[in-house]
């Protein structure tokens, strides 16, 4: 068995070089020939799982950092700074970006970096300067994009946080059969917590408040039981498990208060869903019950949600599950939660794509939809979506309606439910999505909102074509 061997040998000599060794020093450690090697390094032979395994233990090397997921999301990121009309002229195109990803990784991160923070400073002198008493003006950094980029950099996973949350089932004595009671009992004993279940009038629209002075946790009487358990648990976070939270965040070096209570919050989030779905009972569940999310809701009492942002955490070292990426998108299309462990690319500036499941889920409410979707690079997913409805609470209360989608890399599509029956083979039939219309090459799309910023916009009053909009290659 080997390993797809595109672009790997860049990435095995850039590996040598940061550690200094020769290709005969290297090719003696992992008992192959520097001639081998050197035919490696230039892509001219594939790489064994066996040497893969080896070269990982020998130079002890995640073996992530040489798969082709994060070089696709540095591509993908530098793709939408070249995109820029600040730098159109430079003309850069996809397989110059490719090229730097992968054999100059840290210089197209500091490139990401650098962008970003020229946004921000371009944003400053545009709109996001605060006059302060002084004449100084102070830099609105937005802590919503600070937040997300400390999830995306950990992967979604916290081993800390897990551990906190196994620590509580043993020292609590939780009981699956009636977790709500063990967790309303954990709050009162350890910490003299009372919880009341609140009128909604009483709770001026918020479904959750903690009152530190009286010790009273309310909840709302609308939220259904998944949810109460969900908030005990989350109170709990911020006790039991606040040390790990902490932790991460001073690690962090987060720029603003802002951020960091944002993050306080996810991580808090996070510790909730690992007390209701505890990680090693959860995986077994999810891999007996082949990613069944309605099968897995009913197994621990959560809602669709919570059952599918769970998936997306399953990344323990030796007991990992299928890499997903997560996404909440509202009726207007915005996508207001994500995280992403299965290499799928976010665009930071602009919408998604209007032809991805996640926003067609809307058209067939309640009802699980699939989608095979591939990227204009190539790269292809299994995706699934269904919407939500949460309740006002009251006749005159807006109802909110949001679609929850995961995916995963479809070579790993055949371990869904989801897939039976389905011919994973025909990618050519694979439904052609993009990372935003401002970045999507695609042409004579229906559903093209914009056109691309890489292109020059031709407009011809003689001809209508599918897309509203046409452009040029160059």
């Amino acid at each position: 068995m080997t390993v797809r061997k595109a672009l790997l040998g860049s990435k095995i000599r850039r590996l040598r070089q940061e550690r200094k060794l020769t290709q005969m020093q290297m090719a003696e450690r992992l008992g192959i020939s520097p001639s081998y090697l050197n035919l490696i390094e230039h892509d001219e032979r594939p790489v064994t799982v066996a040497l893969l395994l080896k070269l990982g233990k020998t130079f002890d090397v995640d073996l992530q950092e040489l798969s082709d997921d994060a070089e696709r999301r540095l591509a993908l990121s530098l793709q939408e700074v070249f995109a820029d009309q600040a730098l159109k002229a430079h003309a850069v195109d996809a397989d110059e970006v490719r090229q730097l990803a992968a054999t100059a990784p840290k210089a197209g991160r500091g490139i990401v970096e650098l962008y970003r923070a020229w946004r921000l400073a371009r944003e400053d002198a545009q709109a996001l300067n605060l006059n302060l008493p002084s004449g100084r003006t102070k830099r609105v950094v937005l802590p919503a994009e600070e937040a997300r980029d400390f999830f995306e950099a950990h992967g979604n996973y916290f081993a800390d946080v897990e551990e906190a949350a196994e620590n509580l089932w043993r020292e609590a004595a939780l009981s699956a059969a009636d977790l709500a009671r063990g967790l309303g009992d954990r709050l009162a004993k350890s910490h003299g917590i009372a919880v009341e279940i609140a009128a909604q009038d009483r709770m001026n629209g918020a479904r959750r408040r903690y009152d530190p002075h009286q010790r009273v946790l309310s909840l709302s009487e609308v939220l259904p039981p998944s949810s109460r358990q969900f908030h005990l648990a989350y109170q709990l976070g911020l006790m039991d498990g606040r040390a790990a939270l902490d932790a991460n965040i001073r690690a962090a070096k987060l720029s603003s208060p802002e951020s960091e209570t944002l993050c306080r919050v996810g991580l808090a989030n996070y510790f909730a869903g690992a007390v209701l779905m505890p990680y090693r009972p959860f995986a077994a569940a999810v891999r007996a019950a082949r990613y069944d999310l309605e099968a897995l809701m009913h197994r621990f009492g959560v809602s669709f949600e919570q059952a599918a942002h769970r998936l997306a955490t399953l990344q323990r070292p030796g007991d990992a599950g299928i890499p997903f990426f997560f996404a909440v998108a509202d009726i207007a299309g915005n996508v207001t939660k994500r995280f992403s462990a299965a290499g799928f690319h976010f665009s930071r500036y602009g919408g998604a794509c209007p032809r991805w499941i996640l926003h067609q889920a809307f058209a067939t409410p309640d009802l699980i939809r699939t989608q095979v979707a591939r990227l204009p690079d190539g790269a292809t997913f299994f995706c699934i979506a269904r919407t939500v409805e949460k309740p006002g609470g009251a006749f005159h209360a807006p109802v909110t309606h949001q679609a929850v989608g995961i995916g995963c890399d479809i070579a790993r599509a055949g371990e869904l439910v989801y897939a039976d029956g389905l011919d994973l083979s025909r990618l050519d039939a694979a439904t052609g999505i993009g990372p935003g219309c401002r970045l999507c090459e695609r042409e004579n799309c229906r559903q093209r909102a914009f056109p691309p910023l890489q292109h020059r916009l031709v407009v011809d009053e003689q001809v209508k074509g599918p897309s509203p909009y046409a452009f040029s290659a160059r």
